[in-house]
């Protein structure tokens, strides 16, 4: 007994359907990847969207943290930038900081990992001897450097003044002050150091070799073979660094406290910026105006500057360091 069979056909979908079909296959892919993503945006949402917008909002309020807000216009804003003598030096200071310190960072942790790795042996040792000091607290590093540059009592001008050299008054003159802390931070220079190592080892040595049979000397080997290998760690390395130093606090906090003799205290009242304003940045006046003087609308407005200028400074690297990688 024979038994007839059917083939199936597939049915045929009108352009509509299709349309239907495929917008429903891209809203379930949509779903899946908004699920798979939703500890991140929900992360994101309260730590960063919800702040940055309470911060703008709170910038046109009159507000101390204790009674309800009240919107007093763009008079926070006109007391900030035109009434308050100590935002354009932390401007200035911060500024400072960001162009002297980051770039002097940069080059010696670019320096020093390129002297280790070059040394043959007891390469563990000066590794270790160099990384230690990033480990340091910062607060105890800080203390220490005081210490050691105490104009007084302080090694370091015994030091200069037995070989005749200038003493120079570090944390407690205003021309020394941004200059001892770049060597505080010149000091822990181990976290780069760390970086530019990795990237140089990665570096093929088959061209160093090439280089140096056609007779190319160690500047020429550096600028035409190493650096072009080692430039988006370089940028890397100043866009986190230029961040870094737009929230510069604890340092400067603590070496202004310590020379100025007031490093403790219940209710002791302490005024940052010492000496003579010299170590103002732009964080101690969010917590000077926020904290000690109770203006959160004010502190807000400084709050979105920094904020802003961080934006453009790393937009701006990020901007350079697409130019160099098409030049390349």
């Amino acid at each position: 007994m024979m038994l007839s069979r059917r083939r199936s056909e597939p049915a045929v979908l009108t352009p509509a359907a299709k349309s239907v079909a495929l917008r429903r296959k891209r809203l379930r892919g949509a779903t899946r990847t908004v699920m798979f993503l939703s500890p991140w945006l929900i992360g994101f949402g309260v730590f960063f969207v919800y702040p940055l917008l309470s911060t703008v909002y709170f910038s046109f309020m009159k507000y101390d943290g204790f009674t309800a807000p009240t919107f007093t216009g763009l008079k926070n804003w006109k007391y900030v930038l035109t009434e308050y003598p100590p935002f354009w030096q932390g401007l200035g200071n911060t500024v400072w900081l960001v162009l002297v310190m980051v770039s002097l960072r940069v080059v010696f942790g670019l320096g020093i990992g390129m002297l280790v790795t070059k040394i043959k042996m007891g390469t563990g040792f000066f590794r270790a001897a160099f990384y230690l000091p990033y480990l340091a607290p910062p607060v105890a590093a800080t203390m220490a450097f005081a210490f050691l540059l105490n104009p007084g009592t302080g090694p370091v001008n015994h030091l200069l003044g037995a070989v005749g050299l200038p003493q120079p008054g570090w944390f407690t003159d205003p021309t020394w002050s941004k200059p001892a802390l770049t060597m505080l931070g010149l000091w822990g220079i181990g976290d780069l150091m760390v970086i530019f190592m990795a990237a140089l080892l990665d570096v093929p040595r088959d061209q160093y070799e090439a280089a140096q049979l056609d007779g190319a000397g160690a500047w020429n080997r550096f600028r035409y073979i190493t650096f072009p290998n080692i430039t988006p760690i370089i940028l890397f390395a100043i866009v986190t660094g230029v961040i870094q130093t737009m929230q510069y606090y604890t340092q400067a906090i603590v070496a202004g406290k310590v020379a100025s003799g007031k490093i403790g205290g219940a209710g002791e009242a302490f005024e940052p910026g010492y000496p003579h304003g010299s170590t103002w940045t732009l964080p101690q006046l969010i917590y000077n105006l926020g904290f000690q003087r109770f203006d959160t609308g004010s502190a807000c407005v400084v709050a979105v500057i920094l904020f802003a200028m961080a934006m453009a400074f790393t937009s701006l690297l990020l901007r350079r360091k697409s130019g160099f990688m098409r030049e390349d």
